[in-house]
């Protein structure tokens, strides 16, 4: 063990009663800080002395599974994060991905799940705050974001206000600051009763040449606070993200969200990146999880190097605060910068014309220990390493649940013998498409702006989003997005489930023409310490990482939400999957709905009868979530997409959608409905010898609806067919109805009013 330093030994023999931070740390505050009994002796080991209550609480933050995810390192060093365009992997702010012409794309996911369920406007709100400064922490410009949502029963006035305040919170922050919200998901299901998911997602562009990573380098430089100051909101963030809820009201844990203001993160955006411009800045970090605490000593690690800070000398605005509350504090719109000495005042001159704080609070020094100072007086000195790569790496006993083998052997037909009769065939469709999990989303993305920056090719409501990149007089690249995660397939297979999102964002990516390149993971599951949800993590991450192998995708960012439990019943995993691709020219892209009265369509895929089970089919309408998720065959999905977009770039096409949740029934409405009009569609052949019931709802993958003009017929089947690939129906487009020949006709008007309605009742005030 190292010895302790000389001054760790003056700070070990201060009188603990000149102030309760500094008084000597016991057991019984290190377990009420989240550390366990082992985590904490070790850590008096490797110091070889007590620790004082201002460094337990250090210690905890980033001890905590927020910030260490000690329980799912052995397992991530497995996925793959590396290939020719990736120019910054895991272990930063966010993935840097080349995307041609010395730009890159700059993006991560991440979660803010426990915040946004004991305050769901705030929580949503800094969740989209902090994603945004970790972009422009590398100095990449945002332009766009999405996010992924969860909630629990829609019946639940619980619910429906975690829904509102979520989404006004996310709109808010978003449309304030002017990054325009593209796309994103939602789902809804009991499990998510005592724990919503807020997942959220931003994406950015920089210069090869300019971006900038969180490292503390170059001895003598000055280590510099901008931004917002310091207040009391948010302390202990990072370790209540870390727990379970327990029986307790979550008003108890209420202090702990941070309180965000887009109009200061919005000046803290612009000041960074002209600081960044002036050639003064080495390393910046955004004040995320655990405040400066993570920032100090993430940088220092980094960087190799050691940290002096005076802790007194950082803004704040409530009074008392102490070093305790400074280093833990969660305050919004804040940036550790480290600048090159002597050129300070040129920091100092950005940020004064951006009114905000721009202090020296420290230095990088030598060595490898972080020095926190209060008035002149040491308070602190701990290496670096005792409280970062010191941290434990669990390898959590896990154990297959006996509920999985019995899902495994549901049968459907056990459940349906025979097809029903068409008439319940089109009232199944009509009770999806009124279905929260499958109804429009318009009442959600309709409070984001989807426009602001003139860069949106594809808005919300589609498969993918697209942003262009401007190129004035030449050709404008195109980038896409998607968020996707089947969570009842994940809680069926967690493998299967982990890798059929995967291939879903793939479907997506591909449905609008452009090719993935990589991709970010927010791992959302329950306590890592119980065998079953220890399963359900290492196979969600095993199935992710075979899966963006298969899919030339690699993983250059993520985060992992662990201890998403109430009163120990835990959500469905939910491994969410943000997926980037690149289309040439932004010209190309097509939508998911139809676009012209006669336009002819086929489904390019074969139907698969094992596609029912687990589908949203039998769990909407027979009430039962059980069976096997749909089986993943990466030699046909590659296939069928590149087939896709071939037809695309060769401008065959007038639209594509995958076919997913619901089946090819829904994913045929959707089509027909235009965001501002709607047009019919007519179904005239479908897959023989196959149950109706399975062709209408099935969820078989790599399967698309293309529609293109009478004119492109030749051109589009000869493709089919040389590809190797099926088509399992066909039909025209127009008219004002929705007709399926051998199962009926449904009034599109009023099949759209129930689509709509879906999701928009859940915003009207329960009577």
């Amino acid at each position: 063990m190292p010895e302790p330093s000389s001054d760790s030994n003056a700070v070990a023999d201060r009188n603990e009663n000149s102030a309760w931070w500094l008084r000597d740390a016991r057991m019984s505050d290190a377990l009420e800080h989240g550390l366990k009994e082992a985590e904490y002796t070790g850590l008096l080991e490797s110091l070889g002395r007590e620790l004082n209550m201002v460094e337990l609480g250090i210690c905890a933050a980033l001890f905590s599974e927020h910030c260490s995810y000690k329980s799912t390192r052995v397992h991530l060093k497995n996925l793959p994060s590396t290939g020719e365009r990736v120019l910054q992997g895991p272990g930063e702010n966010a993935g840097v991905v080349d995307i041609g012409d010395n730009e890159a794309v700059v993006f991560k996911v991440e979660s803010h799940n426990h915040p946004s369920f004991i305050e769901p406007f705030q929580g949503a709100a800094t969740g989209v705050g902090g994603i945004l400064r970790d972009i422009f922490t590398m100095g990449a410009r945002p332009l766009a974001c999405m996010n992924s949502l969860r909630f629990g029963e829609t019946d639940l006035s619980k619910t429906r206000n975690l829904l509102r305040q979520s989404v006004k919170g996310i709109g808010t922050y978003g449309n304030c600051m002017g990054i325009p919200t593209v796309g994103g998901e939602l789902f809804f299901h009991k499990a998510y009763n005592g724990n919503c998911l807020v997942n959220a997602f931003a994406l950015g562009l920089v210069k090869h040449d300019d971006v900038f990573l969180g490292e503390a380098s170059g001895v003598g430089n000055s280590v510099m606070y901008v931004g917002s100051k310091t207040g009391r909101d948010g302390i202990h963030g990072a370790t209540m993200a870390s727990e379970e809820f327990g029986t307790a009201s979550s008003e108890e844990k209420r202090p702990t969200v941070q309180v965000g203001d887009p109009y200061q993160e919005k000046l803290l955006l612009e000041a960074c990146l002209e600081a960044m411009k002036s050639g003064a800045v080495v390393g910046i970090q955004d004040m995320g999880a655990a405040g400066m605490t993570s920032s100090t000593y993430e940088m220092a690690e980094r960087g190799g190097t050691g940290i002096r800070m005076d802790l007194d000398l950082v803004p704040q605005r409530e009074t008392e605060m102490n070093p305790y509350e400074i280093m833990l504090s969660e305050s919004q719109e804040r940036m550790l910068v480290v600048v090159r000495s002597g050129e300070e005042d040129v920091i100092k001159e950005i940020f004064r014309r951006w009114e905000l704080d721009a202090v020296k609070i420290g230095e990088v020094t030598d060595g490898t220990d972080v020095k926190l100072y209060w008035h002149g007086e040491l308070i602190s000195s701990m290496p670096v390493a005792v409280v970062t790569s010191a941290v434990p790496k669990y390898n959590w006993p896990y154990e297959v649940p006996a509920e999985f083998e019995q899902n495994q052997a549901f049968n459907v037909s056990d459940l349906i013998e025979t097809s029903p009769e068409p008439d319940e065939l089109l009232a199944s469709i009509q009770k999806l498409l009124a279905s929260p999990n499958l109804a429009s989303r318009r009442p959600v993305y309709e409070q984001y702006d989807s426009t602001v920056r003139s860069n949106t090719v594809i808005h919300p409501g589609g498969d993918a989003a697209v942003i262009r990149i401007k190129n004035e007089g030449g050709v404008e690249k195109g980038v896409a997005m998607t968020l996707d995660c089947n969570s009842r397939y994940c809680e069926l297979d967690p493998y299967l489930g982990a890798a059929l999102a995967v291939a879903e964002s793939c479907r997506n990516i591909t449905a609008v023409g452009a090719t993935p390149i990589a991709l970010s993971d927010c791992l959302n599951y329950g306590s890592p310490e119980k065998p079953g949800s220890m399963w359900q993590i290492a196979e969600g991450i095993r199935g992710l990482g075979d899966a963006s192998r298969a899919f030339h995708a690699p993983v250059v960012s993520g985060n992992v939400s662990l201890y998403n439990e109430t009163s120990g019943k835990a959500i469905l995993p939910t491994p969410t999957i943000a997926m980037v691709g690149l289309i040439e020219d932004a010209s190309l892209c097509v939508p998911a709905h139809f676009k012209s009265e006669g336009d002819l369509f086929v489904v390019v895929g074969e139907v698969s009868d094992q596609g029912l089970s687990g589908s949203e089919y039998i769990a909407e309408v027979y009430g039962v979530e059980k069976g096997a998720p749909p089986a993943l065959h990466y030699d046909l999905e590659l296939k069928t997409n590149e087939l896709i977009r071939s037809l695309i770039r060769q401008r065959l096409l007038s639209s594509c959608h995958d076919i997913s949740s619901g089946g090819f029934a829904v994913a045929l409405a959707e089509c027909c409905f235009h965001p501002y009009e709607s047009l019919g569609v007519r179904v005239s052949s479908l897959q023989e010898n196959t149950r109706l019931d399975t062709q209408l709802f099935s969820e078989t993958g790599a399967r698309y609806i293309v529609s293109f003009p009478s004119s492109s017929e030749e051109a589009v089947m000869n493709q089919i067919a040389q590809a190797g690939l099926l088509v399992s129906a066909s039909g025209v487009v127009g008219g004002k109805s929705f007709t399926i020949e051998g199962v009926g006709e449904l009034d599109l008007k009023e099949l759209r009013e129930l689509w709509a309605g879906g999701v928009e009742r859940l915003f009207e005030e329960i009577v």
